[in-house]
């Protein structure tokens, strides 16, 4: 994938792994923790729906290899998606309530974007760059809680996107709060925001009128960062307008997990009736992220877009990866 949209992490830890490393680093393992509900846990959820409408993109701008097209109908029963990103302080509440331990806290390390990381833990960089996106520097103590790496905080961030979080990370979320990740149809019909084949939620110009609609890069990416939209790194999840479904951050800010296995030729192969299960090949070893971040560019990637599709695998975690929440209609 492309190394803006998140370099990858190739450790997909077991059960038992992930027991003997918790065990290991003295981490704090909580017993039994009773399912909370969405409304319980603070998380505000949408009520959509669901209905036909055309999911991918048939003008040709978006990255053929991504399976990004053809356009086609797709039927979704109705459900409930979060308005924002899981925040940093909704991600704190779940670790106390259950003494959650994270992929990258277990890894020791995470990816942090070069052009953010402090001087001061250059020193905690624990491999050399990344082949062929070497801003993505891999930072021994970059965490949830660490965002920047050793010595930052979650200072001014609690209404942050929560990032470092692996699709694994993600699901244990949603275990405790009742919760599911939405599937990549649920995802781009509650992004669309009730506009059909729009190229963002709101519209077909990325600055209408000159105002700024979401937090990606302007300048030249990657060593000018302008923040014209007034964010160097993650905005607060509500720091721009809602699209037409009353969601915030459908487009940059962080990339979004989605419950789906990552199959390049999704518009092929997926059933439109089977919402509710992962479309994509069950054997793959990759999950859909959605949405693009605040290193989005049309100079390097456009997948900001609400068609846009890409991937990573399970694992992985980053400076710019989050998740929002899902669950069936409480009409259902």
């Amino acid at each position: 994938m492309s190394g803006c949209c998140g370099p990858r992490v190739d450790l997909l830890t077991a059960d038992a792994e992930f027991a003997r490393a918790s065990r290991a680093q003295g981490h704090r393992r909580a017993g039994p923790v009773p399912v909370g509900m969405p409304a319980a846990t603070g998380l505000q959820l949408v009520d959509l729906p669901g209905g036909k409408f055309r999911m991918g993109d048939d003008s040709g701008r978006g990255f053929v290899e991504d399976g990004e097209g053809p356009a086609r109908q797709v039927a979704l029963d109705p459900f409930r998606i979060a308005a924002t990103t899981v925040t940093n302080d909704r991600f704190a509440a779940f670790v106390d309530a259950t003494g959650h331990v994270t992929g990258a806290e277990r890894h020791g390390w995470s990816y942090v974007f070069d052009g953010l990381l402090p001087e001061a833990a250059r020193s905690a960089v624990v491999r050399g760059q990344v082949v062929g996106t070497p801003w993505w520097l891999p930072v021994r103590g970059a965490t949830w809680s660490a965002p920047l790496g050793p010595g930052s905080s979650l200072n001014g961030l609690k209404d942050h996107p929560v990032v470092h979080v692996s699709w694994q990370d993600a699901q244990a979320f949603c275990a405790w709060s009742g919760t599911r990740l939405p599937t990549e149809a649920e995802w781009e019909f509650a992004a669309r925001g009730g506009l059909d084949q729009a190229i963002f939620p709101w519209g077909d110009e990325l600055e209408p009128a000159g105002t700024h609609r979401c937090n990606v890069w302007q300048g030249h990416f990657p060593d000018e960062n302008l923040a014209l939209d007034g964010y160097v790194g993650t905005a607060p999840v509500d720091a721009f307008k809602t699209n037409g479904h009353g969601l915030y951050d459908t487009a940059g800010n962080v990339w979004e997990w989605c419950a789906d296995w990552w199959s390049p030729s999704w518009h092929v192969q997926a059933r439109p009736e089977t919402r509710r299960n992962p479309t994509g090949p069950p054997a793959g070893r990759d999950r859909v992220i959605r949405g693009g971040s605040y290193l989005c560019h049309d100079s390097y990637c456009t997948r900001y877009r609400v068609a846009a599709r890409t991937s990573n695998s399970p694992g992985s975690t980053a400076g710019h990866m989050g998740f929002r929440v899902a669950t069936d209609s409480a009409a259902a």
